[in-house]
């Protein structure tokens, strides 16, 4: 069997891919230093951990499921430990983008992470629908990208991602940089930040007087009609003329004029996953 050695296995993520993996054909060797963190994974998976020098000797593959911040820096600790052609696979672009991880040449960097569940795309039970997150019961896209090593790593690594993130729909190939750019810059600086800027301003209409509930069903409901538009999912739909006006009139108090280019430049998304390395 392929031995996998997953770091930070009592952790939020690590119990969820410690699950995933359990059922699969990798033998996982769960590593866990916090006493709370092992508590978690035995409750939840039946799983023990194991020493994480154990883990790591003869590993074929070390999979860090790790805060993102730390995931450089951890690297370096177990680096001289783990045998050359061992697939190391990360979560997140930031630090292997921010050039983070340790120059070794004969091991495998790859990274991978997951789409989460499409909010477009129906779902086929209430277990599916409520799972926002994905890896549980709702079909998810990922990403991956080779980042060094032999073409058959990223099979390899491929495969593990699908099991980690199951049920999976799609896998799409990418490079690191691609990663980066969909997350921090579209993921996060600009979804998340828009996500929110829309409760906020749900808020406001609800102190203005329209009933709470009422604002919730109305903004949801529009933005699945006018999301299925935007992206082409709903092609005979369109804005009306109204709509068409509020928009144009919207932009320049809304949005900054060059707000793509500060958003997607090379230089702003190395600059936001140096600052995600620092924590």
């Amino acid at each position: 069997m392929v031995k996998v050695a997953l770091l930070g296995a009592g952790g939020k993520m690590g119990v969820r891919l410690a699950t995933n993996l359990k059922a699969s054909r990798f033998d996982v060797q769960p590593v866990e230093i916090s006493e709370e963190g092992q508590k978690r994974l035995k409750a939840e998976t039946g799983l023990d951990t194991v020493d994480q020098d154990t883990a790591l000797a003869g590993a074929d593959v070390v999979l860090m499921a790790v805060p993102d911040r730390l995931i450089g820096k951890i690297a370096h600790t177990f680096i001289d430990k783990v045998r050359p052609g061992t697939a190391i696979i990360v979560l997140d672009a930031a630090a292997p983008y921010a050039g983070e991880m340790p120059d070794r040449a004969d091991v495998t960097y790859f990274c991978t992470h997951p789409c989460h569940p499409h909010i477009l795309e129906a779902h086929e039970s209430v277990a599916a629908q409520e799972d926002y997150f994905g890896g549980i019961a709702a079909p998810q896209g990922i990403v991956c990208a080779l980042i060094q090593g032999p073409e058959e790593h990223y099979v390899l690594c491929e495969e593990i991602a699908k099991v980690i993130y199951a049920p999976v729909a799609r896998s799409h190939r990418c490079t690191l940089e691609n990663i980066a750019v969909l997350e921090p810059a579209l993921s996060e600086t600009v979804a998340a930040t828009l996500s929110l800027a829309l409760r906020d301003a749900t808020d406001r209409a609800v102190a203005m007087g329209v009933p709470e509930a009422a604002a919730h069903d109305f903004v949801l409901g529009h933005l699945k009609i006018e999301l299925a538009i935007a992206f082409g999912i709903f092609p005979e739909g369109k804005f009306s003329d109204g709509a068409l006006m509020a928009i144009d009139k919207a932009k320049s108090v809304i949005f900054k004029e060059d707000w793509l280019d500060q958003v997607f430049s090379l230089e702003a998304v190395k600059r936001s996953v140096e600052e995600i390395c620092a924590g």
